[in-house]
């Protein structure tokens, strides 16, 4: 605490002897700063609600699971992409387990319902249950091994449009 007033008081000293607008200069270039960063902010977002009494599930990327599209790739215009994952039982290991990465920016996976084991580079086979949720780095490389019959996730992903590449 006495250090932090003492800081200030070296500060209020040290604008006191300050040249003549020196203060106005240091203000100008932090507001100048400010509207830089806001200049680089997404354009507007619309705001948007999906129920799970409306959801319709669609298959999609791959054969073993069905995607709930929540509606926020339009919404962010193309900033952001969030669906609700629902895998097929039962899992079958020669159609799931395709070491593969996705070209983002962003994931991050929560898991709704049931279970789901993944091996990931550089952190081996994790198992993820209810309630667990992971970012997954641009370009990680992972694999599914498993899931439960029940298996849900919800995955956000930056941006909403990117590339799934096996390796």
């Amino acid at each position: 605490m006495a250090k932090t007033k003492l800081k200030r008081r070296q500060t209020k000293s040290a604008n006191r002897r300050a040249k003549p607008g020196a203060r106005s200069q240091a203000r100008s270039r932090r507001r100048s700063n400010q509207v830089a960063t806001k200049a680089k902010r997404p354009t507007k977002q619309k705001f948007v609600a999906s129920h799970l009494r409306d959801a319709v599930f669609d298959r999609g990327l791959r054969s073993y699971a069905e995607y709930r599209d929540l509606g926020i790739a339009p919404a962010t215009q193309g900033l952001v992409q969030a669906h609700v994952i629902r895998m097929i039982p039962p899992c079958d290991p020669a159609v799931v387990s395709k070491e593969h990465y996705h070209d983002v920016e962003f994931q991050l996976v929560y898991v709704l319902k049931g279970w789901m084991k993944s091996e990931f580079e550089g952190a081996g086979v994790i198992t993820m249950e209810a309630g667990s949720c992971w970012i997954q780095p641009p370009r990680i490389k992972h694999t599914v091994l498993d899931y439960s019959g029940d298996c849900e996730v919800l995955e956000i992903i930056m941006p909403a449009e990117f590339d799934t590449v096996e390796t």
